[in-house]
């Protein structure tokens, strides 16, 4: 006689990141759409408003993503053909892909170690007479002293862009990421903490550059649709110069404002967990979770972590363990100068950006993470290094 035993649940997948969405996002959504205005409007304009303040921006220019806000930026200070921008190779490649868009080239820099981040020394290597700006990137929400990089690129007139698509709650010498930059670009994709499904947001100290931003996200619209509606009258707009379409929705707005009155408690809890990993995996020989540098605090955007270099398992054969065991972690940040899409760039060393990019893993960390969800996450990752 056999003995047939109980069917064996499986455990469900812990995410690397979940989205903090509730019923409240529902519901303004829904006024939105209810309201018959779903396209670029008074929401966004709310919006805009309220990033601002929340960033300590005298002006913020909603766009589509943060893709286009970093274009937008670009074409704003006149970058194009026969200029050089200096971008970190040790991001997504959205980073590097706009400087093509401009018509002007990437020269790839290599970033510290420890934070992930460029540095006026590894900046200071790849300057030359074309150098036009430089993208920085507050990579994972670890803010980068722009401060330092400033000492070393204004005197020489060269512009600094900010890439602060990771970076929204994240300070820098006390202040929020975004406050006093020239220009910054946000993101609102759902691995960020604020999302609005898609959208981003270029912030800027000048009122005459947010009001051409606003102009050529709408086609180079001398009047906005917004503005038209609202003015209960016949206004023809004029096309100033050649634009795009890079406008966010009043849907997505409705759903952004809601997101910022999260913020602060989601850097909260972001905080709290890569505190709680730190605690967990202090026997890990040689690993090392991203950190707070000295002059700022990070949001844990991504909550990465270093392998050592002798690792008895690979980054890549760890990630396959992991999913395995049920967690979704994903390889650590991309090394732009290594993709085919710039395969026609003449090859650099990079090795800090190298070294990031092979035995870096992001582990999951998201609002709604339990102590159980984090303890079964170390236990599979130790069990995978054995």
């Amino acid at each position: 006689m056999s003995v047939s035993s109980a069917p064996v649940t499986a455990l469900p997948t812990i995410p690397v990141m979940r989205p903090w969405l509730g019923e409240e996002e529902a519901a303004a959504a829904a006024e939105a759409v209810a309201s018959g205005w779903v396209a670029q409007g008074p929401r966004v304009a709310a919006f805009e408003e309220a990033f601002a303040r929340r960033v300590g921006a005298t002006e913020a220019v909603a766009v589509s993503n943060c893709t286009t806000a970093l274009h937008l930026a670009l074409h704003l200070l006149g970058v194009g053909p026969g200029d050089e921008v200096v971008v970190p190779s040790f991001s997504f490649i959205a980073t590097a892909n706009v400087v093509r868009h401009v018509g002007a080239e990437p020269v790839f820099a290599d970033v510290d170690l420890v934070t992930g981040n460029l540095t006026p020394a590894t900046v200071a290597e790849v300057l030359t007479p074309r150098t036009r700006a430089v993208i920085v990137v507050h990579q994972a929400g670890v803010p980068a002293d722009t401060v330092a990089l400033g000492a070393l690129l204004e005197p020489r007139g060269i512009a600094v862009v900010e890439d602060a698509a990771c970076a929204i709650g994240s300070t820098l010498h006390g202040r929020p990421v975004g406050e006093g930059a020239q220009l910054a670009a946000f993101s609102f994709h759902p691995r960020k903490l604020v999302t609005t499904g898609e959208g981003g947001m270029l912030v800027t100290p000048s009122a005459e550059v947010a009001a051409r931003a606003r102009r050529l996200r709408e086609h180079g619209m001398s009047v906005s649709a917004a503005e038209r509606h609202a003015s209960g009258s016949v206004t023809p707009e004029q096309y100033l110069e050649p634009g795009f379409n890079f406008r966010m929705t009043d849907v997505q707005a409705a759903i952004g404002l809601v997101q910022l009155t999260r913020l602060d408690a989601m850097v909260a809890r972001r905080r709290e967990r890569a505190d709680r990993y730190r605690e967990l995996l202090a026997g890990l020989p040689g690993a090392r979770l991203v950190e707070d540098p000295p002059w700022g605090t990070t949001n844990y955007q991504s909550c990465w972590l270093l392998l050592p270099e002798d690792a008895p398992v690979g980054r890549d054969a760890l990630l396959g363990r992991l999913s395995a065991a049920g967690i979704s972690a994903r390889r650590g940040i991309m090394a732009a100068h290594l993709e085919p899409a710039y395969a026609d760039r003449p090859r650099v060393s990079l090795p800090a950006t190298e070294r990031l990019t092979a035995d870096s893993l992001v582990l999951p960390v998201f609002h709604q993470m339990t102590d159980a969800d984090q303890d079964r996450v170390v236990d599979a990752l130790l069990a995978a290094l054995r």
